[in-house]
C-alpha cells in the first residue's frame, strides 16, 4: 500500500480486520477497488505528481477523508502531496483512480479550451450520466483486473480505457464543487504534524503535543474527533499498542522481551497495558509472543 501513499494503518474496529484491494495499471493511470469489512484510520500521502480521485461503490459508505464526509453521488479529489487521514465505520467500499496532474491539466484544456487544475482538496456533484459512466469505466477495468490476475495484455484496450477514464474525470470535475476551507486545510495540516510526533515519540504528553503543534487542547480534541473519530490520547494509545502488537507478533521468545517491547513504544505502567491490551486483542502480551 506504500505505493498508493498509505504510511500507516490503525485499526479500530473489534474482530479481526479483512479487506479485499483490487489495483490495474494502465500506461498512466491507477485503478483501484477496496472492501473492507472492519474500522480503521489510515495515514495517507498523495504521491507525487498524482491527483487522486475517491468515490464509493455500490452505494456503499465511503471513507471520511481528512475530515470531510462524501455522501452518495458525490466524489473527493486531493492534489498530489496532500497529507490526511482517512478513517471507516464499519463495512465499507470505495474505488479511487490516481492520475498524472499533468496529464489531467493538459486533457482538461483540450476538452474545455480554458484552464483546467484540481485544488488541494475539493467535493465534487457530478452530473447522475457522468458519474455513473466513471462508475461503469472503473468497474470494467476492475473486472479486467480481477480476470487476468491484474495485467491488461491488450494494449489497445487498455489505451482506449484509460482515454475514456479521463474523459468522464474531466465531466465529473466540470460539476458543482465545493472546496475545502483554508480552515480544513490548517486542521489537516496540523494533523499530519500530530502524526509525525507520534512517529517521533509514541506516547507524548498532551501539553508537549499541543505546544509543538502550537494550538490548544480544545481545538486538538475538536480536530482528532472530526477526522480521527476519537481523542488525541485515544488515538496515541491505540497507535502504540498496535505498534506493540505487531513487534510481538513478529518476535520470538528467545529474543523477544514484553517489557522491552513496551517501553520502547512508550508503556511504563505493565500492569495497565496488559490490561488494555487483553480488551483490544481479546489475550495478553505475552500470550501474542508464545504463539510464533
Amino acid at each position: 500500500m506504500s505505493a498508493d501513499g498509505v504510511a500507516s494503518m490503525l485499526v479500530t474496529g473489534s474482530g479481526q480486520f479483512r479487506a479485499r484491494l483490487t489495483q490495474i495499471r494502465l500506461e498512466r493511470l491507477r485503478l483501484s477497488a477496496v472492501e473492507e469489512a472492519r474500522s480503521r484510520i489510515a495515514f495517507i500521502t498523495v504521491p507525487p505528481g498524482m491527483v487522486m480521485v475517491s468515490f464509493g461503490i455500490k452505494g456503499g459508505p465511503s471513507p471520511v477523508w481528512g475530515g470531510i464526509a462524501i455522501g452518495p453521488g458525490e466524489i473527493i479529489t486531493f492534489a498530489p502531496g496532500q497529507r490526511l487521514h482517512a478513517r471507516t465505520v464499519g463495512p465499507c467500499h470505495w474505488g479511487a483512480v490516481q492520475v498524472p496532474d499533468r496529464q489531467l491539466a493538459d486533457y482538461g484544456r483540450m476538452l474545455s479550451g480554458a484552464a483546467f487544475a484540481v485544488s488541494p482538496a475539493a467535493r465534487w456533484q457530478p452530473s447522475r450520466a457522468a458519474r455513473k459512466e466513471l462508475h461503469d469505466l472503473h468497474r470494467a477495468g476492475i473486472r479486467m483486473a480481477e480476470a487476468r490476475a491484474g495485467a491488461v495484455t491488450d494494449p489497445q484496450a487498455a489505451h482506449g480505457l484509460e482515454h475514456q477514464v479521463l474523459h468522464e474525470l474531466i465531466e465529473c470535475l466540470s460539476e458543482r464543487r465545493e472546496e475545502e476551507t483554508a480552515t480544513g486545510r490548517r486542521h489537516r495540516d496540523m494533523l499530519a504534524r500530530f502524526e509525525d510526533l507520534l512517529g517521533a515519540e509514541p506516547l507524548p504528553r498532551m501539553a508537549a503535543i499541543c505546544m509543538a503543534l502550537g494550538v490548544s487542547s480544545r481545538l486538538l480534541n475538536e480536530c482528532c474527533k472530526e477526522h480521527l473519530g476519537m481523542g488525541p490520547i485515544r488515538y496515541s494509545h491505540l497507535r502504540a499498542m498496535q505498534q506493540v502488537h505487531r513487534a510481538l507478533l513478529s518476535g520470538t521468545p528467545d529474543t523477544t522481551k514484553v517489557s522491552e517491547v513496551a517501553r520502547q513504544n512508550g508503556f511504563c505502567a505493565l500492569g495497565r497495558l496488559a490490561a488494555n491490551y487483553r480488551a483490544v486483542y481479546s489475550e495478553l502480551p505475552s500470550a501474542t509472543l508464545r504463539r510464533n
